[in-house]
């Protein structure tokens, strides 16, 4: 370092100017309030997490994650997984908390020198998960067909694939580097392959929630008693009502009739819309599929490949191919159509399946053609070429467009006319002169169905809104719309007793029989502790006798549940062993153990690598998990997480404001 300042007085007169600039700026940071506020984000950015220390939150270790690639990932996933669109705002808040994570996860294998490079990227690109399909038989299938490949199943460019896969890599550095130390002994080994190798069978006596229920059957007196306790809780139990006055039209009641739509119109909108009729190349074909699993060995790929080649043999021979494929496709997803897929368009289907099924002439059947997913059979049943729809073919469609869009226009102008004419000249008036009905309804809830009309909760959602003797107001009707006005309002109140009594029985009921199901269930098991006797037991209090089957933790058994949640500690039992109560919401069960299977000595040894490995996967996800939330716990602590203000709307964010 001697040496290096040595070398040119201007680099040390630089480094003291940065020394003195720091210093400056510590003095600017501390006395202005909000340097950092997120108050000025970009309106594209989602969150920006801080780089450690002092210099790493003023100098770069700034990473941002922008509201664009929150939005686009959201929208990978939820066509991945075919999720409505309504489905968005949800997506992307677990989405931008996924990779506020991240780039935290990465922040931190930096600091930590847990870094990937090129050249690990390229070595895991050919011996990874990928490898077999980037490099069959060892020799790299080409840029054209990789960038293919990654657009197909993530919908994204190679570069950004590479990128993404880079991170990846890193995270799972760092999960290693963290959790490096984690062991287990042999004996915890032994004793997680005991816990979920044994099985139990057990008679059982349950206690119905729903049967006890029915006999809890107060007095008046004490049901009264019960309704002036809970004054509170029956205060708005009547829900408001409101009496509407309406008057009701649909496209027939138009004046001049139903809109028509010309030719003009029609040919205005085809020439607007043609992209909308463009027909892609696409083929009409159905496929048999022999798998073969990505890791099986030549003896594995030969049987199928053999089994694949006595099929087309035999289609080559009159074969019916909708019968064979019913027989023998592993495709679970048109096998039973008969290998039926459809019509598909280029880029569709891997990348051998779609340069042999477009090869293919109408009526022809391929000979095999092999992809990742094993071996198939293509027959092309219909080609169609890309082209542009005709007016004349795509005529009925506009028209009833066109049609739909006029009479929209044409009832909410109606609409709007007959609104201004009742508030000058009211309802009734206004009806008698456009031969239309005025419907005055009795006092309806908000949820109420109205009869008359198509859809009425438009009408009562609005009318909910507003205010007695408002003006009339609007609102659609599903198949045409209404003008309404709120004629009188009962408010919420509180029922009388007399007649709300068969709620507040109910009620009384819910409240009592949560105790009553212990009760009983804790008698039950008294019973049979002391007389040793279960079936004798459930007897005396009414219970219902019942065995199970022979099972494991994970089992779900009737009228108990899954045991591994409901009754784990019936495994912890000896044979002949009575259980404590178990509650289990709708039942209360009391259990005693007929017999157990606990795994020998063979199969314990015999299963001892892969429990070793799942017990030792879980522990490393358990520690890392920790670190995780301890890092991120960091990070909040030291004002390192910004989340947009706009974004800190959403709860559950980190950074962001918890309810």
């Amino acid at each position: 370092m001697i040496r290096f300042l040595q070398k040119d007085s201007r680099t040390v007169k630089a480094i003291f100017i940065v020394i003195i600039s720091v210093a400056c700026i510590t003095m600017v940071i501390t006395l202005v309030p909000g340097i950092f506020s997120d108050s000025t984000s970009s309106s594209d950015t989602y969150a920006t997490i801080r780089g450690a220390g002092f210099f790493g939150r003023i100098f770069g270790s700034t990473d941002d994650v922008t509201t664009q690639e929150v939005q686009q990932l959201a929208q990978r996933m939820m066509q991945r997984q075919q999720l409505p669109d309504f489905v968005l705002p949800f997506m992307m808040q677990r989405v931008g908390q996924g990779l506020i994570q991240q780039h935290i996860e990465l922040q931190e294998a930096g600091r930590l020198g847990v870094n990937v490079t090129d050249e690990d990227l390229r070595a895991f690109l050919r011996t990874g998960t990928w490898g077999q399909v980037l490099f069959p038989n060892g020799h790299y299938v080409g840029d054209e067909q990789y960038a293919s490949l990654v657009s197909q199943n993530f919908g994204i460019s190679r570069e950004m694939f590479e990128k993404e896969l880079k991170k990846e890599l890193q995270e799972n550095r760092l999960r290693s580097f963290v959790t490096a130390g984690v062991t287990v002994s042999d004996q915890q080994v032994r004793d997680s392959y005991v816990q979920q190798a044994t099985k139990i069978k057990f008679d059982y006596a349950v206690v119905s929630a729903d049967d006890l229920r029915k006999t809890i059957n107060p007095t008046d007196t004490e049901l009264q008693a019960f309704f002036k306790q809970n004054t509170t809780r029956y205060a708005k139990a009547i829900p408001e009502t409101r009496k509407i006055e309406y008057v009701a039209f649909t496209t027939a009641n138009l004046p001049g009739g139903a809109p028509q739509v010309t030719d003009a119109e029609v040919q205005q909108y085809y020439n607007q819309h043609q992209s909308d009729y463009k027909v892609e190349d696409q083929v009409k074909v159905r496929h048999i599929l022999i798998k073969v699993d990505p890791n099986a060995d030549a003896k594995a790929d030969a049987a199928a490949k053999e089994k694949a080649e006595d099929i087309l043999k035999q289609l080559h021979n009159g074969g019916n191919f909708a019968d064979l494929a019913k027989k023998n496709s592993d495709d679970p997803g048109s096998k039973e159509q008969g290998g039926e897929l459809g019509f598909i368009k280029h880029g569709v289907t891997v990348p051998e399946f779609d340069k042999a099924a477009f090869a293919l002439q109408p009526g022809q059947t391929s000979d095999l053609v092999r992809t990742k997913f094993g071996y198939h059979i293509i027959q092309t049943e219909e080609k169609q070429t890309a082209h542009t729809r005709s007016l004349d073919e795509v005529k009925p469609t506009i028209v009833a467009v066109l049609t739909r869009q006029k009479e929209a226009q044409a009832q909410q102008a109606f609409a709007q006319q007959l609104a201004s004419e009742a508030q000058k000249s009211g309802m009734a008036q206004t009806a008698a002169a456009h031969h239309l009905q005025v419907v005055t309804t009795d006092y309806l809830a908000q949820n109420a169905i109205i009869p008359t009309l198509a859809d009425g909760s438009q009408m009562l959602t609005s009318a909910f809104s507003a205010k007695q003797g408002a003006a009339p107001a609007v609102a659609s009707t599903g198949d045409g719309f209404a003008i309404f006005e709120v004629q009188d309002v009962h408010a919420a109140h509180a029922p009388t007793f007399d007649e709300y009594k068969s709620h507040i029985l109910d009620d009384f009921r819910d409240d009592q029989l949560p105790q009553l199901l212990t009760r009983k269930t804790n008698e039950l098991a008294d019973k049979a502790k002391a007389e040793n006797d279960l079936a004798k037991a459930a007897k005396e209090v009414g219970a219902t006798m019942k065995s199970s089957d022979l099972v494991g933790r994970d089992a779900q058994v009737p009228d108990v549940g899954q045991l591994s949640s409901t009754a784990p500690t019936l495994f912890d039992l000896n044979v002949g062993q009575i259980s404590q109560p178990i509650n289990s919401q709708r039942t209360g069960v009391v259990a005693k153990l007929t017999e157990k299977q606990q795994p020998t000595p063979d199969e314990i040894q015999k299963n001892f690598e892969q429990t070793r490995d799942a017990l030792l996967n879980q522990r490393r996800e358990d520690m890392f998990s920790v670190f995780v939330t301890n890092l991120t716990d960091q990070y909040q602590k030291e004002g390192r997480i910004r989340v947009n203000k706009r974004m800190q709307q959403q709860p559950g964010l980190p950074g962001a404001p918890q309810s």
